[in-house]
């Protein structure tokens, strides 16, 4: 079952920062999820929601710099037709390592990236009007707990899609996911995830 740190370890400091990151890979989580947009003046931040001009997020090549050889990351582009002026698919694609991933809710940010840099991991949201034959050449589905079903589960498996859930942090639902056949959550406390999952968290 692979642990992924949503926004870092975000139950225990502020999402998307720095701190976050370091606290995932100190758990030993599998993955940091973080979000990307691009500012006013193009850089690619590390934030979830759009960049506000006064405040201050890590870019993405921080981030990058500080997690490097210690742990996977996978990073969600939110929104990226709305900086297409930046380049954000092809400028985050060179940035990614071969153990890393892309995320996206829409697919054709990471048709792009394959066609880019063909072997890429790429994850596709599905179940937002965009259905599971859709990621059929992705690495991985992510699903929505509130709206994730067996079938759904089965079927990822069955297209060759590591199936992932987001956001799942009560004990008891990530037991019932691992045992439906789910390959790996999202989740805000990856250190109670891997005592779940029996391992052995700092």
């Amino acid at each position: 079952m692979l642990v992924i740190a949503h926004r870092g370890a975000s139950g225990e400091l502020a999402e998307n920062t720095l701190p976050a990151f370091e606290r995932a890979i100190e758990i030993g989580a599998d993955y940091v999820e973080l979000d990307v947009h691009a500012d006013a003046k193009g850089r690619l931040v590390v934030t979830h929601e759009r960049p506000r001009t006064r405040r201050d997020y890590p870019t993405l090549e921080e981030a990058l710099d500080l997690m490097s050889g210690r742990i996977g990351v996978m990073v969600e582009l939110k929104t990226p037709s709305r900086y297409r002026r930046h380049d954000v698919v092809a400028r985050t694609v060179r940035l990614l390592s071969d153990d890393d991933a892309l995320v996206c809710f829409q697919r054709t940010p990471l048709e792009e990236a394959r066609a880019l840099r063909p072997g890429l991991r790429t994850v596709q949201h599905v179940g937002f009007a965009v259905s599971i034959r859709a990621a059929h050449n992705a690495w991985a589905a992510g699903f929505s707990d509130a709206r994730v079903t067996v079938r759904g589960i089965h079927a990822a498996t069955r297209l060759g899609l590591l199936p992932l859930v987001y956001t799942v942090n009560d004990e008891r639902r990530m037991r019932e996911l691992a045992a439906a056949g789910v390959a790996g959550i999202f989740t805000d406390w990856p250190k109670r995830a891997l005592r779940v999952f029996g391992a052995d968290p700092l």
